[in-house]
């Protein structure tokens, strides 16, 4: 049965891991739903999905804030295999050859048999933490280190040359034999390093919670250059890359606390074009495809389209809710989720919307929190305690709605997404 599921192409393999490829471009094979039919199937994970999905032949694997890692058959959505690990897995696993590599809670770099989901190695890092800060994001009391809320991805790893590369929130980015789980070299950050690496032509390229962004020689570990982002010693809200880099054409592009979408070219680092988001973070990692950059904001709810070349707004779609989700694009059309619980369809060159997916526990809404279009209704989200915890309380909030900040993964004719209501749904 498993050598039936776990047979895929190569073009299948290139595609299991974050956002599509090691270059993390956000581009799908597939044509994805052109239209909206329904919920193929969906599977209960146990707790909240940050992760996103990756698809591997017949199979597709999903992680989830229960502690387990998943197997499960991608027409049937019955369960193949499950491994639990003791803490939450806000990691996307990538998939190389016949083994699935992950990054745990725990501060561990996880290799399991593909299989039979049963662990080959562990490689331990230093240690495991958030980003944090006091007066985190303005909130008090002063004098008390605050673990961001929002801190909600670990690292996703990336497979190459025989390596594993992953960040760690004990600031270092790592590469492990992929065979032996040997370590080949770490890199120091400045700060937490929760994105995932991009690795493209000889070079891993990753930023931290300081706002350093580092292009790593994949093969020494020694630095090629450095971008230094915008800081905020203030509030430490204006700052830090919780968003991955997408490499393309020879340009990184990636999205940064500090409100900003950066341009860089891939040999030298030098900036190309920024392009400002009115002091909303941009977390998801930027989908490039025709000449085209689509990433998501938090504060101001958008989903632009930026010309890659120039850095100019296309479009502008108003997603009515925050948007961490990565894009995914696949057959003319940009698919990505909100915090409000849906997932939207547009058309990749004009952005009208193609269709709109929404999770049953957000039309519920038993909290109150949406209005009638899926704008937030701000009486719903009243502060409680007035202090860092209210964070933690919104997070909740959220859950309550299904919010969609896992990643789409396309497969064929079907969307395979996770949400904080705890499910990962295939539609098609």
């Amino acid at each position: 049965m498993f050598a039936v599921l776990l047979g895929w192409s190569l073009g299948a393999a290139a595609q299991a891991t974050f956002h599509g490829d090691n270059a993390r471009s956000g581009v799908y094979a597939g044509n994805g739903p052109a239209q909206l039919q329904g919920v193929k199937w969906s599977f209960d994970t146990g707790g909240p999905v940050f992760a996103s999905p990756v698809v591997a032949g017949e199979v597709v694997y999903i992680a989830s804030s229960s502690g387990a890692l998943l197997a499960i058959e991608r027409n049937s959505g019955q369960e193949i295999w499950k491994f639990t690990s003791r803490m939450p897995i806000a990691s996307t696993p990538a998939i190389e050859g016949d083994t699935l590599y992950f990054v745990s809670s725990a501060g561990a770099l996880v290799a399991l048999d593909l299989a039979k989901g049963e662990p080959r190695w562990i490689f331990a890092t230093e240690h495991e933490r958030h980003f944090e800060a006091q007066g985190l994001h303005g909130y008090g009391p002063a004098g008390q280190t605050i673990a961001d809320a929002w801190d909600v991805y670990t690292s996703s790893p990336a497979v190459a040359d025989g390596k594993v590369y992953f960040g760690s929130g004990d600031g270092n980015v790592y590469a492990v034999d992929a065979r032996s789980g040997v370590l080949q070299w770490k890199f120091p950050m400045r700060g937490v390093v929760h994105a995932s690496p991009a690795v493209v032509d000889g070079t891993v390229y990753i930023g931290s919670y300081a706002s350093d962004f580092h292009a790593i020689d994949a093969a020494t570990g020694q630095s090629k250059w450095l971008f230094q982002a915008g800081e905020d010693p203030a509030n430490h809200n204006q700052v830090g890359f919780q968003s991955s880099a997408a490499v393309v054409d020879g340009v990184v592009y990636v999205g940064c606390r500090d409100a900003h979408v950066y341009a860089l070219d891939a040999k030298t680092g030098r900036k190309r074009w920024d392009y400002p988001t009115s002091k909303s973070w941009v977390n998801g990692t930027p989908a490039v495809q025709a000449g085209i950059v689509y990433v998501g904001t938090s504060d101001t709810s958008r989903l632009m389209a930026l010309d890659a070349k120039s850095g100019r707004l296309r479009f502008n779609f108003d997603a009515k809710g925050y948007v961490f989700s990565s894009a995914a694009l696949a057959g003319g059309r940009v698919y990505f989720g909100s915090h409000n619980g849906r997932l939207y369809a547009l058309g990749a060159g004009d952005g009208r919307v193609a269709w709109t997916f929404q999770t049953e526990a957000s039309k519920q809404d038993p909290l109150h929190l949406l209005t009638p279009d899926g704008s937030f209704d701000r009486n719903g989200f009243a502060a409680v305690f007035r202090d860092f915890r209210d964070m933690y309380i919104d997070l909740y909030r959220f859950r309550s709605i299904g919010g969609i900040l896992s990643s789409p993964a396309v497969a064929g004719d079907v969307l395979y997404v996770g949400s904080l209501d705890g499910h990962l749904y295939a539609l098609h």
